[in-house]
């Protein structure tokens, strides 16, 4: 096994150096990146943010320097890497698209961002334009046999059922933090964004009443362990 340990240089982006500190600044996690608009979609999910009084962060934001991104791809792929945990680590809060890509769960790379952003006590929200249960596409796409209890794929595999819309760590997390999972019927449309603007609106009006009667120093929307929210 190889270790790579490198340090990358990033320059911020405009509109990063032109944050209002009043801002509260959002890191948007998803596979939008992925698609082949990735950049608009980017640039109309940042405004969404600024509409409901917010900083969004998109993945695509940092510019990498010259030297990394003329190197192997290998590099660039570190260098894309170290450029996003930055911009989670200056996020306040991170939101993120858990719409099912390539295959019956959210995108790997997602739920790493999210996993990193709950370790750095961040809250945490998510939406999902797929109403159908974890267990269901599971059921479709590696089918299964068994009593409830003991269902398993195709494979003999173990299949969790918790009846909730992914793995339990990433619901379980997303709880924890104080935040929400939404999920909406868009027919698995990555590009969506009315579930996102839903939880921007909810992030709003939370911000708004804790601004209302937090203490001085205190984060109006800092993690809030064991809120429980469920899935709407």
């Amino acid at each position: 096994m190889t270790q790579t340990n490198q340090t990358t240089e990033i320059n911020q982006s405009p509109d990063a150096a032109n944050h209002s500190p009043g801002a509260l600044r959002i890191y948007l996690a998803g596979p939008d990146v992925f698609l082949q608009n990735a950049e608009h979609i980017g640039e109309q999910k940042k405004n969404l943010c600024v509409r409901y009084g917010f900083e969004g962060l998109f993945p695509l934001d940092s510019e990498l320097s010259a030297e990394a991104a003329s190197g192997k791809a290998s590099e660039l792929g570190f260098a894309i890497s170290a450029a996003n945990e930055q911009l989670i680590a200056q996020c306040d809060v991170l939101i993120a698209n858990l719409t099912p890509f390539r295959g019956p769960s959210a995108d790997v790379g997602t739920v790493y961002e999210l996993g990193l952003a709950r370790g750095l006590g961040k809250p945490i929200y998510g939406y999902s334009n797929t109403p159908t249960p974890y267990l269901n596409r599971l059921r479709g796409q590696f089918g299964m046999f068994g009593k409830t209890g003991d269902i398993r794929d195709r494979d003999g595999y173990k299949i969790e059922e918790f009846d909730l819309h992914d793995n339990l760590m990433i619901e379980g997390g997303i709880r924890l933090s104080g935040g929400t999972f939404l999920t909406i019927d868009k027919n698995g449309d990555l590009a969506d964004l009315e579930g996102f603007e839903q939880i921007l609106s909810q992030l709003r009006q939370r911000t708004d009443e804790a601004s209302a009667t937090e203490q001085p120093g205190q984060n109006p929307i800092g993690s809030q362990r064991g809120t429980n929210t469920g899935v709407e």
